[in-house]
């Protein structure tokens, strides 16, 4: 007997690989060689091509397709009907397969609803995208990011706040993470508590 749940309207192919305590809901379709982490949780009408790689704790909301090339490192949040593709300039009549390019979504990172992330891009670690936003290049860890195309207009804490710097420090009002920004990008310069 699996150790993960599967809706019974939910299609898992041979070859998928599922860890413990994932929830696949209705609707959904991982096909073989698909890789899903443990405790995950894919919601209604979800898609997990082959060859895709989904960490531990990921939460994918509704409607949302993970083409292969994608990978989801451990503690992704995926916000209803985002989107990712695989290839810059598709046609129909046009194979494509052998120019997938790789998009990478590190641990932690939230992508809000709607958004779009247009493929060969690196979402760093505990990065936030806003609903709607559509990512077209490389975001740095901890930057939030919106509009179209998305830019960065602020920093976010690991536990999902927003930092508000002065001279170019933050402490987050809500865990007490510290960090500074350094060089356009954002580090945290004390120790992460296990529960942020």
């Amino acid at each position: 007997m699996a150790d993960y749940f599967v809706h019974p309207s939910a299609f898992v192919d041979a070859g998928a690989v599922i860890g413990a305590g994932t929830k696949i809901w209705h609707f959904c379709h991982v096909m073989p060689g698909a890789q899903i982490g443990q405790r995950c949780s894919l919601g209604q009408n979800v898609v997990v091509m082959p060859g895709t790689r989904i960490g531990n704790n990921v939460k994918i909301q509704n409607n949302v397709s993970v083409y292969e090339g994608v990978e989801l490192e451990d503690d992704v949040f995926c916000g209803p009907s985002c989107v990712f593709t695989n290839v810059m300039n598709p046609r129909s009549h046009v194979p494509r397969k052998h120019e997938y390019r790789r998009t990478l979504v590190r641990r932690g990172t939230s992508i809000g609803a709607n958004a779009t992330i247009v493929c060969g891009v690196t979402l760093d670690q505990y990065s936030f995208i806003g609903a709607g936003a559509v990512v077209t290049s490389d975001v740095p860890a901890h930057a939030l990011m919106v509009g179209v195309p998305a830019r960065r207009v602020g920093w976010m804490c690991q536990c999902g706040e927003r930092l508000h710097l002065v001279n170019g420090t933050a402490a987050c009002t809500a865990c007490g993470g510290s960090y500074r920004e350094v060089g356009g990008r954002l580090e945290r310069i004390d120790r992460p508590r296990a529960d942020a």
